[in-house]
Parts: structure tokens; sequence; C-alpha cells
């Protein structure tokens, strides 16, 4: 895979990074957004500037989405694939349902979904230009069906309405833009990890994993796999899919 380009939003996130140092760790130069810059500069630090780069990247910013797109091509000559992993949120997230506002919805969802709208219209048109190209968007579990409630009793957790909405969203994106593009070499499909491990209490840990086969929670780079088959040739013919990635979880 030397001189593949992959271009990462979200990269300072554990689903960002995880997928970052996988890519390079196969031989991929990895282009870098986020807002958090140095998270991101620290994780060039970590893979190394001959094989990633960062920029500064608002998803919902639709000239920051197309300078990050150009820089990448200046920077490494190509921009072969992306992945949509950026999680914007504002100070409402986590909100239960019957105490949600307005103005924090208006932001999660257009963050969101309007993120992952705008950033599909660009890297799409980048990638008609140059006849063909990968996106990857990232859903959940959540965007499968309603959350499995008992798992958060006893706890101070939640599962927001707004990432049920968002999540299910993603996938049918994904769907709508796969069909858009026929005959031109572009795949555009989705991959819905399961509950990532990230400090959740003992209780919500046993209860979800009694709902899973093996392990329960992932860890991020448990997710890496089905990424980078989505890359490969081994899946050339695959799109418009919802790769599920959760132990189980949804069955």
């Amino acid at each position: 895979m030397n001189n593949f380009v992959l271009a990462i939003t979200g990269s300072s996130g554990r689903l960002g990074s995880a997928f970052a140092r996988e890519a390079v760790s196969r031989g991929y130069k990895v282009f870098l957004g986020d807002i958090d810059e140095a998270k991101s500069l620290e994780l060039v630090k970590e893979l190394g500037e001959e094989n990633s780069c960062f920029m500064y990247l608002d998803v919902t910013n639709i000239n920051s989405i197309r300078n990050f797109i150009e820089a990448c091509i200046k920077t490494f000559g190509s921009l072969d694939s992306a992945v949509h992993s950026a999680y914007p949120r504002s100070s409402q997230w986590g909100t239960p349902f019957g105490q949600l506002k307005e103005e924090g919805l208006k932001i999660d969802l257009y963050s969101q979904l309007g993120g992952a709208i705008l950033f599909s219209q660009e890297i799409i048109e980048n990638f008609k230009k140059q006849g063909f190209g990968n996106l990857v968007l990232i859903s959940s579990v959540q965007g499968l069906g309603a959350p499995k409630f008992k798992h958060y009793e006893g706890t101070k957790m939640t599962s927001p309405i707004e990432y049920t909405a968002v999540k299910s969203g993603i996938i049918s994106i994904t769907k709508y833009l796969a069909k858009s593009f026929p005959g031109q070499q572009i795949r555009v499909n989705c991959i819905s990890p399961g509950g990532i491990e990230d400090g959740q209490p003992e209780f919500f840990i046993k209860n979800y994993k009694n709902d899973c086969l093996n392990k329960g929670l992932l860890d991020s780079k448990d997710i890496t796999g089905a990424l980078m088959f989505l890359f490969s040739e081994d899946s050339r013919f695959i799109n418009g899919q919802n790769i599920v990635v959760d132990d189980g979880w949804s069955l």
C-alpha cells in the first residue's frame, strides 16, 4: 500500500487515532483532521512526519473542509480514500431526553449529520475529478435500533436520542451516496461499532457483556480491521453496506 493516501476526520479521537495507527502500520500515508490540534500533533510525532500530516479541520465549515482536501493533495500528491470519524458535540450532549433544549439539538444534529453530508459532498467531488475514491462513514449499533436501556440502570450514563437519530441517519446517507454515482468507481460504505471501552462503570460493563458473545465492550483497535478491509481490493465490489462490528450485541 505504498503511496496510498487516507484522510481521517476526528483524528484525535479514540477511533480516528486507532485508524491512523493501523493505516500507517500497513504502509498508508495519513492526512489527519481535527479541531484538537495538540492531540493530533502528538499523533503525528508518534507516526512520523514522513507518514502523516495534520491540519485543523472543522467539519461543519465548508471552507475548512475544502482547505483540508486541497492541503492533503498538495502534501501527499493524491487522496485515495477517507474515513469520516469526527464526533462533534455541544455542551448539551448527554442531557436526558426530557431536558433537551432546541439550541443544543440544532448544534448536535447539524454538526454530526450536517457535517457528514458536507464532508461527503466535498470528498466525493474530488473523487469524481480523479475518477475513483473510497469513503467510509462511521455509524454505531445505536443506529440499528433502540438502546438497551437496562444497561444504564444505576449509572449516570445515558444513550442520547440524538445519537440514535444521527447514527441511523449515517447508515441511510451511506446507501444514498453509494447509489448516486454508478460507473464512477466511487464506493461509500459504513461501519457500525459496538460499545468502545472508555472507563464505564463495572455495572454497565457487566450488563453490556451479558448481551454479547465473547468480549463485550471493544477496544478501538478492534474496529480497524473492518476499515482496512473496506479500503482493500478484497472489498472492491462492496458498496453501500453497513459493516457491524459489535461482538453480537445487536443480535
